[in-house]
């Protein structure tokens, strides 16, 4: 990433052999509503205004964005990013701008001061409506499990939402500070995507980044929930490497990765076995997939259309998932399983799943969480999988489910 957007009003990356302490935690401290917050591996961004929107037309996302990241430097910024949100249907209109202002610093997990801890959440009287039921939703993969064993498709992913309403406004930088540092090293977002609404959460998955000709993408699928004990933590983090249904639904989605990326790449490295990620609440099975970039005209944004939806966040075949999801989840998914992230004029950029995310508005808060199905599954514990996912969120707000 080119580290300027504007001469006159960028703070430059601070050299990351000698990151300055309180450099990440600053941009952290400064977020207010209706700014652009990101933290990634490998750099905080907060940016403010929009200097120009990504307007929503026929031409593919990645076209509009290299003409809005164009314009912007016909009109003397030497150096733009695109900084926001695409929504699961990515053909639906975007939440991307050109910000006015960009302030870049290391990653949080450079600044030791992430590891002071949030200011714990006031006690709130939440209203919680889950949307749809627990046993609807069981009963809605029980149906698709049903239908797999009938060989009309090989998995898809069922979601579920949590609508959560306070008494007053909510404090949505108050969540920011809990989640970021709660799992600084992950990737934690608070973007605008509506007037008076904000998209924010921390993903562990990122969907695919680009550097040069260098090309990460690090799919992840297959999770079990974490325990508070150490011992029995530890047993479910080695059950999950031995899962044989998870090492399947990993498999399925790292060879799609795999062949959306190898028409795009002169070589490629993808592990045989998968890894292990931990989040404070999920263990997930991991692989890091690498490349070398074929064509230097292809930016990041153009990879991350390319692999979107992968089978983590859609199912296989992805068109019948798609359908199955529509006939399935009562309600529009909306930039859940999309994508947010940044990316500049040379191409290079960072794209993650929206994942451990909600949407924010007024007093009203919607959880999304959202589970692997397949034929194996059972409504129990896909149930349960969602109702853990929905902690990464929860613990921001103090509510105990």
């Amino acid at each position: 990433m080119s580290t300027a957007s504007q001469v006159a009003t960028h703070v430059p990356l601070a050299d990351p052999a000698h990151p300055a302490v309180g450099a990440a935690t600053a941009l952290l401290d400064a977020y207010t509503p209706r700014a652009r917050f990101l933290a990634t591996p490998t750099r905080t961004l907060l940016a403010t205004g929009a200097a120009c929107e990504v307007p929503h037309d026929e031409r593919p996302l990645p076209q509009r964005v290299a003409a809005t990241l164009a314009a912007a430097r016909s009109a003397g910024r030497s150096a733009p990013v695109v900084v926001g949100a695409v929504p699961f249907d990515h053909t639906a209109p975007s939440a991307l701008a050109v910000p006015e202002t960009v302030r870049s610093a290391p990653p949080l997990t450079a600044d030791p001061l992430i590891a002071l801890p949030a200011e714990a959440p006031d006690s709130a009287d939440w209203e919680i409506r889950p949307v749809p039921a627990p046993e609807v939703y069981g009963a809605g993969v029980a149906s698709a499990v049903e239908r797999m064993w009938r060989g009309e498709f090989s998995k898809v992913v069922l979601s579920r939402t949590l609508e959560l309403t306070a008494p007053e406004a909510l404090d949505i930088p108050a969540m920011l500070q809990r989640l970021a540092r709660r799992d600084p090293s992950g990737y934690t977002f608070a973007l605008p995507t509506a007037p008076g609404r904000t998209l924010l959460g921390a993903s562990p998955e990122l969907l695919v980044s680009r550097h040069g000709q260098r090309v990460v993408a690090n799919p992840l699928a297959g999770s079990t929930p974490r325990s508070t004990d150490l011992a029995e933590d530890v047993r479910r983090a080695a059950a999950l490497l031995d899962s044989a249904k998870d090492l399947h639904e990993h498999a399925v989605v790292v060879d799609a990765v795999h062949q959306a990326l190898a028409g795009h790449c002169t070589e490629m490295t993808v592990p045989a076995r998968p890894t292990l990620v931990r989040t404070a609440t999920m263990w997930h099975l991991s692989t890091t997939i690498t490349g070398t970039l074929a064509a230097s005209g292809t930016s990041a944004l153009e990879l991350a259309c390319a692999l979107h939806p992968t089978p983590a966040v859609c199912g296989t075949p992805t068109g019948l998932a798609r359908t199955v999801i529509g006939e399935t989840e009562p309600f529009d998914r909306g930039f859940f399983t999309g994508v947010v992230g940044w990316g500049d004029a040379h191409g290079d950029g960072e794209w993650v799943v929206t994942i451990r995310c909600a949407e924010a508005e007024e007093q009203t808060l919607r959880l999304y969480a959202g589970a692997g199905v397949v034929a194996a599954s059972e409504p129990e514990s896909e149930t349960a999988e969602t109702a853990a996912k929905f902690r990464t969120f929860l613990h921001a707000v103090g509510v105990d489910l």
